[in-house]
C-alpha cells in the first residue's frame, strides 16, 4: 500500500490538487492507495504526551508503518513545509524508520525551491528513510480551479510515482 499525506489545511489547496493527481496516477496503474487528508482527519497538537493516544494519531501512524512508500503534498509557508506536516512527523515518529518517501510541494513563487530540505533532512536523519531525489516544485501557474493546468507537473508527478514504486519495491523485495 502507498499512503499519500495531504498536509494542507486551506480548503482551497494546490498541495491538496498535487496529492490527488498521485492517488489518481496510484490507482489508475494498479496500486493500491490511502489518501490521509490533514484537513479532514485532524491531528491534535505534539505534546509529548497524551497526543500520541488520538485516534487520527494511531490510524495514521499504523497507515505509516504499513505503508511500502509514503508521497508528503505540502504547501510552502515561509520558505518551509507547512507545520501540520512537521506536527504529523512528531506525532507518528518511529512509524516513518526506513520509509522509501517522496514530497510534493506547492509554493507562491520560485524563492522556495530548497524548502524541502529540512523536512527531508530530519526524515534521512532521525528516522532514516529514503527520500526519493526527484520531488515536485509547483507554483500558482500550475493550477486551473481544483486541478493541475501544466503538463509539466502532470508529468512530473507520473515520473515520480514511478521512480517512487521502483525504489519502494525494490527495497521491500529485500526485507
Amino acid at each position: 500500500m502507498f499512503l499519500v499525506i495531504s498536509s494542507s489545511l486551506h480548503p482551497n489547496s494546490r498541495s491538496r490538487i498535487l496529492a490527488r493527481a498521485c492517488t489518481e496516477q496510484l490507482q489508475e496503474i494498479g496500486r493500491e492507495v490511502t489518501l490521509f487528508d490533514l484537513a479532514i482527519k485532524i491531528l491534535p497538537a505534539c505534546d509529548g504526551a497524551s497526543a500520541y493516544a488520538d485516534a487520527n494519531v494511531k490510524e495514521l501512524s499504523g497507515l505509516i508503518h504499513a505503508a511500502e512508500g509514503i508521497f508528503v503534498a505540502s504547501p510552502v509557508y515561509n520558505y518551509d513545509v507547512n507545520a501540520a506536516v512537521k506536527n504529523a512527523v512528531e506525532l507518528t515518529g518511529r512509524a516513518w524508520t526506513g520509509k522509501v518517501v517522496s514530497l510534493m510541494l506547492a509554493a507562491g513563487g520560485q524563492g522556495s525551491y530548497m524548502s524541502a530540505m529540512g523536512l527531508a533532512n530530519s526524515l534521512m536523519l532521525d528516522f532514516r528513510c529514503i527520500i526519493v531525489p526527484r520531488f515536485i516544485y509547483a507554483t500558482g501557474d500550475a493550477f486551473e480551479g481544483d486541478g493541475l493546468a501544466d503538463e509539466e507537473i502532470q508529468g512530473r508527478v507520473t515520473t515520480l510515482v514511478s521512480e517512487t514504486m521502483k525504489l519502494a519495491d525494490a527495497l521491500n523485495r529485500t526485507l
